[in-house]
């Protein structure tokens, strides 16, 4: 098999030239053809067949112990000029990356299968769908592949129509982590990735090319490419707002996605579009429009439980891999946060000793199809998308940042998304609950220089645009005791209900210096423990912490230099202001 793109077939060539494979097989994106990859990875040991009675047709993978998460320090964005990649980003120079990672994959695939996997990121007839051909001498690559795209023939023969597509260039290589690259060369929508089997190192139209190349891709065309979940709310009434929401890795994404109304919301219905990657494009009507590029999930195991989860623990009962979890003496997946079961092996096969750590890594994850889940839209194949009505940041803030608040206007909302900031995770490597900016929650994954980016999320407000709008939410504030004051999972519906009220003109709030807040009357708290003391501190702004705040991040958007927009700048000053003449206790002044 090859291809009617000569462009394609060629640089196929290229690559097995370089790489001298045994054989080079074209991906079908067939059943057959992922059964007999399966058999495959059997027999070399990279697959576990996990308990048929329980699990059917799931499987184990363990990647070596070096390999287990995103490697931002050796994650770099070549493109010609420095200040093009951003302060944002580790920089190379196209020429000196292709010349050290080449020397790299010299040879690398002998004895091994290149495979050619085409794919689509969204509903293969979707208008804001793009392509992408991955080549990579990794059977597991494939088969997550084919799970978290449309992979296959149908993707090909669109590729073939469009004469375009992104070149992922994939080889495990000896896993030597001195020999490992991630490289990303977005004016050639080109990305090369070596010496790693991790999904967001391998799994090259996710992270790669979903989000760092589509981004600068989306700042030529007029469109937006974001790390954030997409999900519909429907009210009794049969009315659904979708909301779009970015979060940093581990901080929750998967499980908002799928959030199940509290018993406090009869005849509400929460539907999943997708848990990780929005692609937004301007539609006639003037709101913003959203896919989800990816066909399936690639979840954070740990945490994930029938209290947290409920949905994705029930899809995960069949057809799924798993990466990195523990083992138990009958052969079934588990991980810290199942309530039932006992660990036997832990993630790295050793007999089970908590003297080891962990019995799966924090960052173990599972794939499985989207459409395993419960609460799956079927608009996630719409080809136009959804229309979105609100957009939510949100990070991992124990201390001052309110439960929620709402952005003054889009400027205002474009600033609170720029300053997000959030207590690292274990979904990278280094330390964990570390405090960073991450605007966006796109810094490890925005293709070009923030300051560019952050004026590109400004020029959609135009004449004739119905933007969304924009709010900020916290599920992670602890009080005095160290706990969780919020109790977060379903019963952040209830924030949820505000932002669409909002939205509609329907809720009240109090006007504060960083934004709008709900008043306790405003939100849903029938059913819940909260104490009048935890409410206060869930919906007060601390005046002079927010001030110090507001130093802190002009520090940040001063780290950009020249690029950064005048209008963002102008509009830290005001909040700056407002902040300096506010009464300590911010004023409350309730609008709308």
């Amino acid at each position: 098999m090859a291809s009617k793109l000569e462009a394609l077939n060629r640089w196929v060539d290229e690559v097995a030239r370089l790489t001298q494979p045994d054989r080079i097989h074209w991906c079908d994106g067939s059943e057959a053809e992922y059964q007999a990859l399966v058999e495959l990875m059997l027999d070399t040991g990279d697959l576990i067949e996990l308990n048929p009675s329980t699990h059917p047709n799931c499987y184990l993978h363990r990647s070596n112990p070096s390999d287990v998460a995103r490697v931002e320090h050796l994650t770099f964005v070549c493109t010609q000029e420095a200040d093009d990649a951003g302060p944002n980003n580790h920089w190379m120079a196209p020429d000196e990356a292709h010349r050290k990672i080449d020397a790299l994959f010299a040879g690398c695939m002998k004895g091994r299968t290149l495979y050619v996997i085409p794919y689509c990121m969204g509903p293969i007839d979707s208008p804001i769908a793009r392509c992408g051909v991955e080549i990579t001498d990794s059977p597991y690559v494939v088969a997550n592949m084919r799970i978290m795209t449309r992979m296959g023939v149908k993707a090909l023969e669109r590729i073939e129509r469009d004469g375009t597509f992104v070149r992922g260039l994939h080889s495990t290589g000896d896993l030597d982590p001195a020999k490992r690259f991630i490289m990303h060369f977005p004016e050639e929508r080109a990305i090369k990735s070596i010496g790693s089997g991790y999904g967001g190192n391998a799994l090259l139209g996710k992270k790669c090319h979903a989000l760092r190349i589509a981004s600068h891709q989306a700042r030529q065309e007029g469109w937006l490419a974001e790390h954030m979940l997409i999900l519909g709310i429907e009210n009794p009434q049969g009315e659904t707002h979708y909301v779009a929401a970015a979060f940093p890795s581990a901080c929750g994404k998967t499980n908002l996605a799928m959030l199940i109304p509290p018993k406090a919301y009869p005849g509400w219905k929460i539907w999943t579009i997708g848990d990780d990657i929005c692609w937004m494009q301007p539609g006639p009507d003037g709101r913003l429009w959203a896919i989800n590029p990816e066909a399936g999930f690639f979840g954070v195991a740990p945490g994930t439980s029938a209290k947290t989860n409920p949905n994705a623990l029930a899809m995960l009962d069949r057809d799924a891999i798993f990466t990195n979890v523990a083992e138990t003496a009958d052969n079934q997946p588990w991980w810290e946060g199942l309530p039932d079961g006992k660990p036997a092996k832990d993630w790295q096969g050793r007999d089970y000793d908590p003297a080891n750590g962990p019995a799966a890594h924090p960052n173990s994850r599972f794939t499985v199809s989207a459409r395993q889940c419960a609460s799956w839209s079927p608009r996630a194949e719409d080809p136009q998308g959804v229309p979105i009505s609100a957009i939510v940041f949100g990070g991992r803030r124990e201390s001052l940042v309110p439960l929620v608040f709402e952005s003054r206007d889009w400027t205002h909302g474009v600033l609170v998304g720029a300053a997000m900031g959030s207590e690292t995770t274990a979904a990278a490597t280094g330390a964990v609950g570390v405090l960073r900016r991450d605007s966006m929650a796109m810094k490890p994954f925005c293709g070009y220089n923030f300051a560019d980016y952050f004026a590109h999320w400004l020029s959609f407000d135009k004449a004739g645009a119905k933007l969304p709008k924009i709010f900020h939410v916290n599920w992670f504030r602890k009080g005095a005791d160290g706990k969780f004051v919020w109790p977060g999972f379903g019963d952040n519906m209830r924030v949820l209900e505000w932002v669409i009220e909002r939205c509609k003109g329907t809720a009240g709030a109090n006007e504060t210096p960083i934004g709008n807040l709900p008043r306790a009357q405003d939100l849903n708290l029938a059913g819940l423990d909260l104490s009048p003391a935890d409410l206060e501190l869930l919906l007060t702004v601390d005046r002079d912490g927010w001030a110090s705040e507001y130093a802190s991040i002009g520090e940040y958007l001063d780290s950009f230099g020249a690029r950064t927009p005048d209008a963002l700048r102008q509009e830290h000053a005001r909040t700056s202001a407002a902040l300096a003449q506010a009464e300590p206790a911010a004023p409350k002044v309730a609008v709308g």
